[in-house]
């Protein structure tokens, strides 16, 4: 879909979206406000768009959307009216949600071109009007995923039309260049939506870091370690994960390079992925039922993927590494067993305790790798590490961890303001010692009950030394089963947004 900011009045040829607020509740029967354009329009009509609106009872709440038919003979084929909630809590995410929602009912008519009146209702003092408008196109632009390559019997009429969205505001030209970053934020979330959403047997390590490697186009430096060199290494715990696929293992690098050259300034921030392209729990098998969606256990991987693009696109200014370990962990003659000892690249020994606690294995040897070589300023690693994450979390909050208060404050308001939320979890000695191999330096799995996400997280500190590190468990998030006014249903892309806006708002051009 084209997104297109004009000056010109609003057009009234083929499908119009306006804004509306919710109205004072005074009671359950209060209905949505239109804003002006809105009601201009209505004003034409002859009071058709607020009749429909008090009909649905239709309040106007942030990401809620409404579909008006033909309101009048010879004037468009739907009037869609966006909700933006309260009009003095109106944000960024309010404006991101109204233009998502729009999209989600645009995309059900049949339409190939609409026309969106911005403007910024009364009572609302938080954004510029070009924010406002590039918000409102960014929610449209991600709600407009759609994940179909593979549905080639569908018929066209199912599929949404929308091919021209614009938006009508005045002063387009500042709108338009408010939007430019998000087009490029955008690409990296449609990229790490489109990885997860593979199947298994298209992205595997190989051809995930294949993927990688097609950022070379935008001047990330990229390069990929075979088995062979990771042997060489010593990555004895990314590698016992991997011995039992036919698909060979890759520890994929990838390096923006944005900011200064010398100086403390010049050490790059890490964020290094979980790739797990296929988790059947090796020689730990899952159960059958629902191991079909493990082919997105490499989220993290795909979101470090997306977020190079993103930086790349927007031409970030600092210096960002990006390490993801991509294996598939399968049961075979040559697959590891539980009760395994294997020495990790850092020089200290797992005991494997349970074949299907292997994330954490396979970070042990990315973390300590990209800290040795890189000395990053801090590291972030993201994974779809514990199902516990989900028993304690649900679907809403992805669980972080860090060593560092700052930097989890720094990514707690992040995630606040662009709608990715996390929720700290405590790292302690007591959880740590639970972790205390009798016959190696750790084990993969806690001696105890409970607290599997808060274990794992202690498992992987034992790899991060005294760099600043946080770790983002986003199990819970990184698929969703219903569609959202920004999120359709299926991958998500958690994270690329969450970090960008980490390294915009506190690492770039410092």
């Amino acid at each position: 879909m084209k997104i297109v900011f004009s000056d010109a009045a609003l057009a009234k040829t083929g499908a119009v979206v306006v804004l509306a607020v919710e109205g004072a509740a005074k009671s359950d029967a209060a209905v949505a406000r239109l804003t002006p354009a809105g009601a201009t329009l209505d004003s034409e009509w002859g009071g058709a768009i607020s009749r429909a609106v008090a009909a649905a009872r239709f309040k106007g709440g942030k990401g809620k959307a409404l579909s008006v038919f033909a309101p009048v003979a010879g004037g468009p084929p739907v009037v869609v009216v966006a909700g933006l909630g309260k009009a003095e809590k109106i944000n960024v995410l309010a404006a991101e949600a109204a233009g998502g929602a729009a999209y989600g009912e645009l995309a059900r008519s049949g339409n190939t071109a609409a026309a969106l009146a911005v403007e910024l209702p009364k009572g609302a003092r938080k954004l510029r009007l070009a924010d406002f408008a590039a918000a409102v196109a960014f929610g449209a632009r991600l709600r407009s995923y759609r994940f179909d390559k593979y549905r080639t019997k569908e018929k066209p009429d199912d599929k949404p039309q929308l091919a021209i969205l614009t938006l009508h505001v005045k002063g387009a030209a500042a709108a338009r260049r408010a939007y430019a970053p998000y087009e490029a934020v955008g690409e990296g979330v449609v990229l790490s939506r489109d990885l997860a959403s593979e199947p298994a047997n298209v992205i595997y390590p190989e051809s995930l870091a294949g993927e990688a490697q097609k950022l070379g186009k935008l001047g990330v430096k990229v390069e990929v370690l075979d088995e062979k060199k990771m042997k060489q290494l010593g990555f004895g715990a990314l590698l016992g994960v991997a011995q039992g696929s036919a698909r060979p293992p890759r520890l994929v690098v990838m390096r923006w390079s944005g900011g200064p050259r010398t100086g403390p300034k010049a050490q790059p921030i890490a964020i290094i992925g979980k790739g797990v392209t296929f988790d059947s729990g090796g020689i730990s098998i899952k159960p059958s039922k629902g191991m079909e969606d493990m082919k997105w256990d490499m989220g993290g991987a795909g979101v470090v993927i997306g977020l190079m693009k993103a930086l790349a696109g927007r031409r970030a200014r600092t210096n960002v590494v990006g390490v993801i370990g991509c294996v598939e962990n399968m049961p075979s003659g040559t697959a590891q067993r539980p009760g395994d000892i294997v020495t990790s690249y850092s020089g200290q020994t797992i005991e494997v305790l349970n074949t299907d606690a292997e994330g954490r294995l396979v970070l042990a040897d990315a973390l300590w790798y990209c800290q040795e070589k890189f000395k990053p300023r801090l590291m972030i690693d993201l994974a779809t590490l514990t199902g516990a994450i989900i028993v304690a979390l649900g679907h809403v909050h992805a669980g972080l961890f860090s060593n560092n208060n700052r930097l989890a404050r720094q990514l707690e308001e992040a995630g606040k303001a662009v709608g990715e939320r996390l929720w700290r979890l405590p790292l302690d000695e007591a959880y740590d010692r639970a972790m205390d191999s009798k016959v190696a330096d750790v084990q993969n799995i806690s001696s105890g009950g409970g607290g599997g996400s808060i274990t794992a997280a202690q498992f992987l500190q034992r790899f991060v030394n005294d760099v600043t590190w946080a770790h983002l468990d986003i199990a819970g998030v990184t698929w969703s089963s219903k569609d959202e006014p920004t999120v359709p249903r299926g991958g998500t892309g958690f994270g690329v947004r969450l970090l960008d806006r980490l390294i915009s708002n506190h690492y770039e051009g410092r």
